[in-house]
């Protein structure tokens, strides 16, 4: 099934039950490509890699910020640091960020989102 966008593929927030092969498993369902995860639901998310991490891309994000105070990043295979002016775009938008390779970020949101946490994510696709 491939989505838009603008559409989401899965209404509200769902644990990441895998991850590989340059897409996730959430929900009973299967997606290949990048994911966002906001209150509103689950979304394919174009960004292939950390240099495509930018405010325009979190729009979403910023948009529902009032429901978010944590926004997990999954930065593919390797750490990347967030670029300082991402970092305060989070700030004040209140949304504390925490950017790790995609495994970590997926389980560190299952976690949180398990503890009933206000967690977000962005998660990078890896093969």
């Amino acid at each position: 099934m491939s989505l838009s966008k603008d559409d989401p593929h899965f209404p509200g927030r769902a644990p990441i039950d895998g991850y590989g092969q340059g897409g996730f498993r959430f929900a009973g369902m299967s997606h290949r490509g990048s994911l966002l995860i906001v209150p509103s639901g689950i979304y394919a998310w174009p960004a292939t890699t950390p240099q495509e991490i930018t405010a325009q891309a979190l729009a979403r994000v910023f948009a529902e910020a009032g429901e978010i105070d944590l926004l997990m990043i999954g930065s593919g295979r390797d750490p990347v640091a967030l670029a300082p002016a991402l970092r305060e775009r989070c700030k004040q938008a209140k949304i504390s960020v925490d950017i790790q390779p995609t495994g970590g970020a997926a389980s560190t949101y299952n976690v949180l989102l398990d503890e009933g946490r206000r967690v977000a994510a962005a998660l990078l696709a890896v093969s």
